[in-house]
């Protein structure tokens, strides 16, 4: 299939963004060894928000490493778009993490000597088509804090100059992983307000992991995960505010 035929074909398909076919991830050997992704086929579908969801250690922040480009599987495959992840050297993963993902964690990771505005700045400098560090913040409602450093500023506050951070880049895929965690539900629902608008204003795909099943109603789809398996995958046919979401 010529080029003009492929793009014609994605665009009357909607195009994934991730595609795994027996992925799998053992760490250790023997009878030490723990089965962390046991064959996992899935699709996620480029600009839509994802909620991975499960109990602890049931292999979906292992699977998000992965597609991340953060870890490699034990055996399967791992496609971004028509990137296949499992062939990469280590080099050209690197380039693949910087050029299109961003990574927002449960603890900000800032840097305590660096105001919110110097902290985003780490990621511009790096990227190809960065946003301005004040664009950034602007974007996450943190305009008027850019001068502050992290210990003048609220849990919340610093989640989303993480936020702030990871999107300056312009990112292809935002991962997030249990960005609420830390956070009551006030400010929490303040996080998922700025990661939806993040995903209908820059158009990325947002995958979010998280144990909390009230952060499943936002989401275009949610992937249940289980001892290392998908058990099942739900499309939301309506999403629901990050306001209406019970804690």
């Amino acid at each position: 299939m010529d080029r003009e035929a492929h793009q014609m074909t994605n665009e009357a398909d909607k195009p994934f963004a991730f595609r795994t076919r027996g992925l799998t991830k053992v760490y250790g050997e023997g009878n030490a060894a723990v089965h962390a992704l046991r064959g996992v086929d899935l699709e996620i579908p480029s600009g839509e928000i994802v909620v991975l969801l499960g109990p602890s250690g049931s292999g979906k922040s292992t699977l998000l490493n992965i597609i991340g480009g953060l870890d490699r599987a034990t055996d399967g495959d791992v496609h971004f778009q028509d990137l296949c992840l499992s062939d990469l050297p280590d080099d050209k993963l690197t380039l693949y993490r910087r050029n299109h993902v961003g990574f927002v964690f449960q603890f900000y990771n800032l840097m305590p000597s660096l105001t919110a505005r110097e902290n985003v700045e780490l990621v511009t400098e790096i990227a190809d088509h960065p946003l301005a560090p004040e664009d950034a913040l602007a974007l996450v409602g943190l305009a008027e804090r850019a001068d502050h450093f992290p210990a003048q500023l609220s849990g919340g506050e610093q989640q989303r100059v993480a936020i702030a951070r990871a999107i300056a880049k312009q990112p292809t895929v935002l991962f997030c992983d249990e960005p609420t965690g830390a956070l009551d539900s006030k400010t929490g629902k303040v996080v998922l307000k700025v990661l939806r608008d993040i995903n209908e204003q820059l158009g990325a795909t947002v995958l979010i992991v998280t144990h909390a099943a009230s952060t499943a109603a936002m989401a275009d789809r949610v992937i249940h995960f289980a001892d290392g398996r998908i058990r099942e995958v739900v499309e939301n046919e309506t999403k629901r505010d990050p306001d209406e979401i019970e804690w």
